[in-house]
């Protein structure tokens, strides 16, 4: 009894510390319509935080080229692309890095946050965080 006692406690703990991470999939709506657009995988790569799409929602765009990107993204695919980099764990958020914005090529300073187990808030901004614009992504279940 004792032993299935110690193996649910350690399996809730596993749990809910995994739960409360920005690692995982999450997706992504446009602004315009609302709507869920993309999956987005959010993963760790030597100690920093990374994004990729993993998914188009729109079958008429899931072959879409980044073709308003500019440097090593220029007409790209858009699925696989990632479109956040670099970023470093600071206190409750990850900083310091770049978020690529595929609808208009261009390249921001960001940080993101978890809000809640499955609300992740992204910040993108020129110069300093006030000139710029968040954007929210839900857990994808």
């Amino acid at each position: 009894m004792k032993k299935i006692l110690l193996i649910s406690t350690l399996l809730i703990f596993t749990l809910s510390i995994n739960a409360q991470n920005i690692f995982g999939k999450w997706h992504s709506k446009n602004d315009e319509t609302g709507e869920v657009d993309s999956v987005i995988e959010v993963y760790e790569k030597e100690g920093k935080a990374f994004a990729k799409i993993i998914e188009i929602k729109n079958p008429e765009r899931k072959n879409a080229i980044c073709d308003l990107c500019e440097g090593e993204n220029k007409n790209k695919p858009i699925m696989g692309l990632n479109i956040l980099t670099g970023l470093k764990k600071d206190g409750d958020e990850w900083s310091g890095g770049k978020i690529l914005d595929p609808r208009n090529g261009k390249i921001y300073k960001c940080y993101i946050q978890l809000e809640d187990t499955n609300k992740l808030k992204i910040r993108g901004f020129i110069g300093f965080s006030l000139l710029g614009k968040t954007a929210y992504w839900e857990r994808a279940k």
